[in-house]
């Protein structure tokens, strides 16, 4: 199995090398954090938040790093597997399709980080008020977090996409799961500006685990949540869809009728 992968990745790593300059844009177009880092720093320097001008601007830098490891999309490879057939000569391959898209994930992320950093590097000499230097440990959890909520948004987004099997629009479901994503994460505003009513009701979605969680780590800032906690709820996130996914997938292959199915 593990040899599998390994080909499997190494595949993925050689074809993106091919499309380095579209794996740029799409770094590029990840940039929305470096943009309301501006925003937030100078909405500091004349207003009473929680977090400074510097904290600001370190944790919108952690969050577009978060983003870079953590973005997904699955779910619209899966509708076009689905709706054109393709599916079926996947299932005839000595190994589950899900493998072949999560090595397709970390291929791409191993092409797409050398941009990333540079992206960081230049943003820092723009902002140097972001500049810090993270506690090892910190950066390890925070690393260990965000490779956490990878897999759990991941996961998600796979389970969302055994909807496909029934619809030819599943992917619309995900929009409508992106737009709590963006506003409850983390991604466009730390949980800490948020109201304490709406930061409560944040923390018992899976939302602010994906983004705020590892950024807020990175940057060592305060958690909402214990760090032994954080980890747990992405845990159990991730074994409810765990379980809902594979009921899904069984359910899916029965009502499967592709080309060549």
């Amino acid at each position: 199995m593990l040899g599998k992968l390994r080909a499997l990745l190494a595949a993925w790593y050689a074809y993106f090398l091919e499309y380095r300059a579209e794996v740029v844009l799409w770094s590029l177009s990840a940039m929305l954090p470096l943009i309301l880092m501006g925003v937030w720093t100078q909405a500091a320097n004349g207003g009473d938040f929680a977090l400074s001008a510097s904290e600001f601007a370190r944790y919108f830098l952690c969050v577009f790093l978060v983003r870079q490891l953590t973005i997904v999309w699955v779910i619209w490879e899966f509708q076009d597997d689905v709706v054109q057939g393709r599916l079926s000569f996947r299932l005839l391959k000595p190994i589950d399709p899900v493998w072949d898209h999560l090595m397709q994930h970390l291929a791409e992320r191993l092409t797409r980080l050398p941009f990333g950093l540079l992206i960081v590097a230049l943003f820092l000499l723009v902002y140097p008020q972001a500049r810090f230097v993270p506690e090892i440990e910190g950066a390890a959890l925070g690393l260990l977090a965000a490779l956490a909520a990878f897999l759990l948004r991941f996961l998600m987004q796979y389970t969302f996409a055994m909807l496909c099997f029934w619809t030819e629009r599943g992917a619309a479901i995900e929009e409508l799961w992106f737009m709590l994503y963006l506003f409850l994460s983390g991604l466009i505003a730390p949980l800490s500006v948020f109201p304490e009513a709406v930061r409560s009701l944040a923390l018992l979605t899976p939302f602010p685990y994906l983004v705020y969680f590892p950024a807020a780590l990175l940057a060592g800032l305060p958690l909402p949540v214990g760090v032994g906690q954080g980890f747990l709820v992405l845990g159990v996130w991730f074994a409810l869809f765990w379980v809902l996914n594979r009921w899904l997938w069984r359910k899916g292959l029965r009502q499967f009728s592709g080309m060549g199915a």
